[in-house]
């Protein structure tokens, strides 16, 4: 099976979506998918992308191969469903023939996974970065995304480039540690193992 992934991420811009694209793709080859790789669709805005992927998923006879994937852009509970999660907040309804394995979230940004491997974060930024200014809760997924954005900007104040959005965002996603992040973010382990199960070898 081939598995296809919209992603939000790369804004309007060509060369961002080129860089979404390679840093997701290296993040999950780097968990170990080399060789039964999903394609991955950079859709830009969240919107754009919740509407390519029923598109796309109206004309795939497989439905169970199209996913989605964007930010939850805020907490959730154990007890609540991806769809229900996003009906309330955006509010999207499951399209017919999807089921909630075919949506997964970045819980509650993707820059929450940065935080799983704050080693990375050091690396990538260099000596006057200030780790102690991230946030210090192990549980990535309840960090606020607010939380997760203020503690990057103030920990790479003093460095030579500051985090920002974009392709700085996506050349960090593809250095930091898959293991690191599943272990850490329930539901970046449930995507992996989504993806590699649905995922055939080429």
């Amino acid at each position: 099976m081939s598995v296809a992934i919209y992603v939000e991420g790369g804004g309007n811009s060509r060369h961002l979506k080129a860089d979404c694209r390679r840093a997701f793709s290296t993040f999950l080859e780097n968990a170990g998918l080399k060789g039964r790789m999903p394609r991955i669709v950079a859709c830009g805005s969240r919107n754009n992308a919740f509407d390519q992927f029923q598109t796309r998923l109206t004309k795939a006879a497989d439905k169970k191969s199209i996913l989605l994937l964007v930010d939850s852009e805020g907490p959730i509970s154990p007890a609540t469903k991806p769809w229900s999660h996003l009906e309330k907040r955006d509010p999207w309804k499951c399209p017919p023939g999807a089921g909630d394995d075919n949506v997964h979230l970045m819980v509650q940004c993707m820059e929450s996974w940065f935080l799983a491997d704050k080693e990375c974060l050091e690396e990538h930024f260099g000596p006057k970065f200030r780790r102690a200014s991230l946030p210090a809760n192990p549980k990535i997924e309840d960090v606020p995304k607010s939380d997760v954005m203020s503690g990057l900007k103030s920990a790479t104040k003093a460095c030579k480039s500051g985090y920002s959005k974009g392709s700085h965002s996506f050349r960090i996603l593809a250095k930091v540690d898959p293991q690191k992040v599943k272990a850490a973010s329930l539901y970046a382990d449930r995507l992996i193992e989504t993806v590699s199960a649905r995922s055939k070898a080429r």
